[in-house]
């Protein structure tokens, strides 16, 4: 699917990280690509992420998953929402969603979050730390949307729940299916169903913390330094005052850190692995039968894993491949099929690959990051 009468440019110059927008059914023809028996079978699936949140006399309680197929029989008629997590790992067709966003970096997309909701069901007045599309699917729901919010902003005293204390909606949509609501960081929001079999798709955006930057890059410089790496003031000269710490000293430990924390192509590398690592690393998708490298040849398409997070970072005249927090130098002879790999979900092969290429596509392929696509 793809979005028509839409202006990237015009949205990343006066909308991106600035206000909230509504979108009338921008799509070619939209198609909700999952039912909600399918999305109740994934939250009952010990491998995907899923929770249930819903509102009574008792206030909100959230629980997750997974779940027996029979537990949604028994809500009864309280509002409730099932959301499921990274519902793109699991539904390709769900994963097609992200293509209509890439004018945003891939390191930056996080997954596709998807709600199924009874009448009156939601999660509450709340904000995120990261941008999100909401994506109407299925029925019709009725979002609000408050001020600006922060670290100091009050919430609600809940274990499981981000809710805000005081919300005050400014503006208020009702959305259609096909209709997207954009919500840049910390604006307040609050989504209720208008009727039964109400499905929103949250398309996420990662973006980390200083504090988070700083903690990780810091644990993987650590693991490379080494004990005998000290400080060292040859051609010290006498003190008037040995109590001083001279600014001469000041000057060279700094220079000892800022050395290995300043280091640009380090921190590069690091961080390419670092924001491609998966989400949820436990799972495999290695394929099951043995891979022939004579199937690589001109006409063949090759899909991505929709789990896996390709990037690069241009090194010369060759790339730095970065796919599921592995890194693949990639010389000049292969660049153009790494910056491919990364551009686009699918890549059908024009010409028979070199040596280099079939040990990259192999590799990626073995790793269960790529696939031939039979169809």
């Amino acid at each position: 699917m793809r979005l028509t009468q839409f202006d990237t440019a015009a949205f990343l110059r006066d909308t991106w990280q600035q206000r909230p927008l509504l979108i009338r059914n921008p799509w070619a023809l939209w198609q909700n690509p999952l039912e909600p028996d399918e999305l109740a079978g994934l939250a009952c699936e010990d491998t995907v992420e899923s929770r249930l949140v819903a509102t009574g006399k008792a206030g909100w309680k959230a629980e997750g998953g997974p779940f027996e197929p029979a537990h949604f029989g028994k809500l009864g008629k309280k509002p409730w929402t099932l959301l499921v997590q990274a519902v793109d790992h699991h539904v390709p067709d769900v994963a097609a969603l992200i293509e209509a966003f890439r004018f945003v970096p891939n390191w930056r997309i996080d997954d596709v979050m998807v709600s199924y909701a009874s009448d009156r069901g939601g999660v509450g007045p709340h904000f995120d730390q990261y941008d999100v599309f909401l994506i109407q699917g299925l029925g019709r729901r009725r979002w609000q949307i408050g001020g600006t919010c922060d670290h100091t902003t009050p919430l609600l005293p809940h274990d499981d729940l981000r809710l805000l204390a005081d919300f005050e909606p400014v503006e208020e949509w009702v959305l259609e299916p096909g209709d997207i609501l954009y919500v840049p960081p910390g604006v307040a929001h609050n989504g209720v169903a208008l009727g039964d079999d109400c499905m929103t798709y949250s398309i996420g955006f990662r973006a980390p913390s200083r504090g988070e930057l700083i903690a990780h890059w810091c644990d993987h410089v650590l693991g490379g330094l080494q004990d005998g790496d000290r400080y060292g003031d040859h051609g010290l000269a006498a003190q008037d005052n040995p109590g001083e710490i001279t600014a001469d000293a000041i000057a060279r430990l700094q220079a000892m850190i800022a050395e290995k924390m300043l280091d640009r192509d380090s921190f590069a590398r690091w961080f390419g692995e670092y924001t491609t690592a998966p989400k949820y690393p436990d799972m495999d998708w290695r394929p099951e039968q043995p891979f022939d490298r004579a199937d690589l040849c001109a006409g063949v398409a090759l899909s991505r894993n929709p789990a896996s997070r390709f990037s690069y970072v241009a090194q010369g005249a060759g790339v730095l491949l970065f796919v599921d927090g592995r890194t693949w130098e990639c010389g000049a002879d292969v660049a153009g099929l790494a910056r491919q790999l990364c551009a686009l979900a699918r890549v059908v092969l024009v010409e028979d690959p070199s040596e280099a290429a079939i040990a990259l596509l192999a590799d990626l392929i073995e790793a269960g990051c790529l696939a031939i696509d039979e169809d």
